[in-house]
């Protein structure tokens, strides 16, 4: 037996400890304490049930209480009562050929029904049930109980269902829907399996997908919205919202939920948010810029593997040309000879065998340029070799990523530096996920607009979106400024080829392109624009559905970023 209560009205039986003060009983309705409750049994249903039929009953707004209450039949009773049944049937068909009267549509489609459940029954298929359907509608006055009852009966008839007062059972129809586990009306209606599981009140029709992690409820119907991103198109996702509508706040959720599910999780965090959570499950922070930790952009990501100096003179390729703001034509071939020329001045060639050499640093290849004579680009690096952003760049590589959860923070990066820092911390994590076990990993980028602004961090950002796959890696970009992400095809590229898109409450300013980039609807477009925090849309492909975030208070205390909250634990701990 399943209950479910919707609505504010106040529960008759939770009024006192044991139940109400009194219980005063009419033909059709009881009294309990200050509260009227009438109860409905459900009597006729639709042939046919998809999944989630039952979701516009079970999100009622209104005070209302639905119970289902199940008993399974024995299989040997339950084939005993389609063979009467469909001998029934068979022989009115028969009678009605014999007389050659037209034969009534309503037999024929249950001569067919009952074959079928036979059919599903012998072959251990199916199995049949005895289902009933109560509704108590509750009201804090005569009055409103019956327009209440009125409403609810009016949406029972437009699901096809037939409802009806319990008459002169007014007091067991109330007790049926308590969670009490009894049904003392007994209005019974055999259901088979794929029937009985449509009715399942947590099945939803917009999302389908089976196993996963939960993101939240379906803001319309209340539906549970479970998703694993590990059986779609790719594993890429993207999370879009406004400042403080919560894209850090549901991030950190799904990493929570999906290191219980035994996934490695690599995180890009600018502004150090990530760090509680990580310390509270015991994974690792790297500190970019501080405590010495220090990643050398050209030590080889995939060392070992015969196109590692090809793939890492690329990634240094960008990263300088993002260093630098940009390139000419000239001075891409005059910078590419110069990276070949000092990886070789190193000892590390294409051979494999070279690789386990020290690598080069920035410094040398801006020493190669000066010594080619290119002496503007040389110039142009210095701050990042010699001056004062030299701290990122002038040693080798300090820190080893090891863990389940590793967070790469660069709340200690100047912010003109944080689209490069970004940059040598996703290469590093690249390396990682080919070089090691492969496993179901998730790669999160927050704030990924610092990329996305420039070219050369586009092309690479994309370029990891869709190598991912190959890996058994996801892909998670989060960025608030989604305007300018969707300005450059690389970045509505990176941002529409995912398979899922999380698109929480937007800037006014912000709706026009993404229901461009995104095809939304004027009704999905104007709830994004009215959307608190914690709330949007959940899209994959061509399904949507409307998400509320939710989360218990243990993962609340571990993913909340407002001040205010984290100021008071501070104080209740110390």
């Amino acid at each position: 037996m399943l209950t479910l209560r919707r609505g504010s009205a106040p529960a008759p039986e939770a009024e006192g400890l044991l139940g109400p003060d009194s219980v005063e009983t009419f033909p059709r309705r009881i009294r309990c304490g200050d509260s009227w409750c009438e109860t409905l049994a459900v009597f006729g249903y639709p042939r046919e049930i998809t999944a989630g039929w039952l979701a516009p009953l079970l999100s009622y707004p209104g005070p209302i209480d639905v119970a289902l209450h199940v008993e399974p039949l024995p299989n040997d009773l339950a084939a005993d009562r389609l063979k009467r049944q469909r001998a029934r049937f068979e022989s009115t068909l028969q009678a009605d050929a014999a007389h050659s009267r037209i034969s009534n549509p309503e037999i024929q489609a249950a001569a067919s029904d009952a074959r079928q459940m036979m059919s599903d029954l012998a072959t251990g298929e199916g199995r049949l049930f005895r289902v009933g359907l109560y509704i108590t509608v509750r009201g804090c006055s005569e009055r409103e109980l019956d327009i209440e009852v009125g409403r609810v009966r009016s949406l029972c008839s437009s699901l096809l269902m037939d409802s009806r007062p319990t008459t002169f059972r007014a007091v067991q129809g109330w007790l049926t829907t308590l969670p009490l586990g009894l049904d003392g009306v007994r209005q019974r209606r055999t259901f088979d399996t794929a029937a009985l599981a449509n009715c399942f009140p947590f099945t939803s029709c917009e999302i389908d997908s089976s196993g996963g992690v939960l993101y939240g409820k379906n803001a319309t119907t209340g539906t549970a919205l479970f998703v694993d991103r590990f059986c779609l198109e790719n594993y890429n996702q993207v999370v879009l919202a406004h400042s403080g509508k919560g894209k850090s706040y549901f991030a950190k959720l799904q990493i929570l939920r999906s290191l219980c599910e035994g996934v490695e999780v690599l995180v890009v965090d600018p502004e150090n948010e990530y760090e509680r959570l990580a310390r509270a499950v015991g994974g690792s922070i790297i500190s970019l810029g501080a405590n010495g930790d220090r990643l050398n952009p050209l030590e080889l990501a995939n060392r070992g593997q015969p196109d590692a100096l090809l793939r890492q003179s690329l990634f240094v390729h960008g990263l300088i040309d993002l260093l630098a703001g940009g390139l000419s034509s000239t001075e891409r071939a005059q910078l590419d000879r110069a990276i070949l020329s000092t990886y070789e001045a190193a000892g590390v060639t294409a051979d494999p065998s070279t690789h386990a050499g020290a690598a080069p640093l920035l410094k040398d290849v801006a020493a190669r340029l000066r010594s080619d004579g290119v002496l503007d680009l040389a110039v142009r690096l210095e701050p990042f070799t010699s001056g004062s952003h030299r701290g990122l760049f002038d040693g080798p590589t300090t820190t080893d990523p090891t863990g389940h959860l590793v967070v790469f923070s660069l709340r200690d990066i100047p912010q003109e530096l944080k689209g490069a820092a970004t940059m040598i911390a996703l290469d590093t994590i690249w390396g990682r996920v080919c070089r090691g076990e492969l496993k179901k990993r998730i790669v999160v980028v927050d704030e990924a607009w610092l990329m996305l602004q420039s070219e050369a961090g586009a092309r690479f950002l994309e370029r990891l979106a869709r190598s991912s796959r190959k890996y058994w890696c996801g892909l998670t970009t989060i960025t608030q400024d989604v305007r300018d992400a969707l300005s450059s095809d690389i970045g509505r590229t990176v941002l529409t080829n995912a398979s899922m898109q999380i698109l929480l409450g937007q800037h006014p300013q912000s709706l026009k392109a993404l229901a461009e980039a995104f095809d939304l609807s004027k009704g999905e477009t104007s709830y994004l624009g009215a959307c608190p925090a914690g709330r949007g849309l959940l899209c994959l492909g061509s399904e949507r559905a409307t998400l509320e975030v939710i989360a218990s208070a243990q993962e609340h205390a571990l993913v909340t970023s407002n001040p205010a909250e984290l100021a008071a634990a501070e104080e209740a701990g110390g």
